[in-house]
């Protein structure tokens, strides 16, 4: 192996030289926010304050990460000069471990560089509704679901269940959760859409081929956002019994939440907190998510309604295809890319889907 090639491959003078992140210009940013934060008038705004430091940190931690990985880089091609010096094949093992990693780190960096919407660092919030079918159809609900909080996993993100409403024999009629992490917006909105499932079902007796739908729609965490004004006037709010899980007082009282806001009709709701107060401060934020959503849909004129890709949970508007029989297959329609494994997909190995679209969105962009 070439050890000098792959470095060279690795591209310091692109990697560091600003082509995918300019370095001095997030220091020049930082440096900017750390003199704004120091001004006796920083706070009189506390909302666009918190959103300066929010955007100063994270800066603060990309740069960090671009100084270690700088760091690993010398100490790489200190240890492949010695190799190749004194013929020592004892470091080679080492050299290709480090070499791995920093290939891998600047890969997940690389593809961050295609997360620059003003909401992809957020939070995301997640809802699965599963289309007409029934059992069938509220079983793949139940599967997105986990799939979803799987791949959730497999980057160290936090899962949060909202609201959840099972289905009578099996699955789910609904279901809304928070995925907590850096960029986790930016990657899932990819995933708003119809989903659709071929399979052999386990609910029918005579082991006949199902076509299920179910509809995911994502958007971003908002807690203080100036673009987002909810008025009082505009809310219906009910309370009713929870019915999922949260201590035993939950069937007892009326602690549960479901916020309509009328000018849209876009209902939200959450049970899962232990008390009213909370479970409306939750519902508050998945509504401020939504209306957030609709506005840059609006502003985009891309689509004409809130739901978006959701248009008709059925045939003809399904982003992607799972088929488990009579061949194994997952496609993503909008992309065209194909994987056989659908097993490891179900199983939360979702990035390659979620990249390709990035990539194709980001192309699009371009004039």
């Amino acid at each position: 192996m070439t050890y000098s090639r792959i470095l060279k491959r690795s591209g310091r003078s692109s990697t560091y030289s600003g082509a995918i992140f300019d370095l001095a210009d997030h220091q020049e940013q930082i440096d900017k926010l750390s003199s704004e934060s120091s001004h006796p008038d920083f706070w009189k705004d506390p909302s666009t304050a918190q959103n300066k430091l929010t955007l100063k940190t994270r800066l603060e931690k990309e740069l960090k990460r671009w100084s270690e990985i700088e760091s690993r880089f010398e100490e790489t091609a200190v240890m492949l000069q010695l190799s190749e010096e004194e013929a020592d094949p004892s470091l080679e093992k080492e050299i290709e471990a480090n070499l791995r990693q920093l290939k891998s780190e600047i890969d997940q960096l690389t593809i961050e560089t295609l997360l620059s919407g003003p909401k992809d660092f957020n939070n995301a919030i997640v809802t699965i509704h599963p289309g007409a079918g029934g059992t069938e159809s509220q079983d793949w609900a139940q599967m997105l679901t986990r799939m979803y909080i799987r791949w959730a996993e497999r980057k160290e993100y936090r899962v949060e269940t909202l609201d959840l409403q099972p289905g009578e024999e099996a699955g789910i009629k609904s279901v809304t959760f928070s995925v907590k992490g850096p960029y986790a917006y930016g990657y899932l909105k990819s995933e708003s859409g119809v989903h659709r499932l071929v399979r052999i079902s386990p609910f029918d007796a005579n082991k006949r081929r199902h076509t299920s739908f179910a509809s995911v729609f994502i958007s971003p965490e908002i807690e203080d956002d100036l673009e987002v004004v909810i008025n009082e006037k505009d809310l219906r709010i009910d309370t009713y019994r929870a019915s999922s899980a949260g201590g035993q007082h939950v069937n007892k009282t009326s602690s549960a939440v479901r916020i309509t806001h009328l000018p849209t009709n876009i209902v939200v709701q959450c049970q899962n907190e232990r008390s009213q107060l909370q479970n409306k401060a939750v519902a508050m934020t998945v509504l401020k998510s939504r209306l957030y959503e609709l506005q840059q849909e609006q502003k985009e004129e891309e689509l004409s309604k809130f739901t978006g890709e959701k248009k008709e949970i059925g045939w003809g508007h399904q982003i992607r295809s799972y088929v488990f029989q009579p061949y194994q297959m997952v496609k993503d329609h909008r992309t065209g890319l194909e994987k056989g494994n659908v097993g490891a997909v179900m199983d939360g190995e979702l990035d390659s889907f979620i990249e390709e679209y990035l990539k194709r969105q980001k192309k699009m962009e371009r004039p």
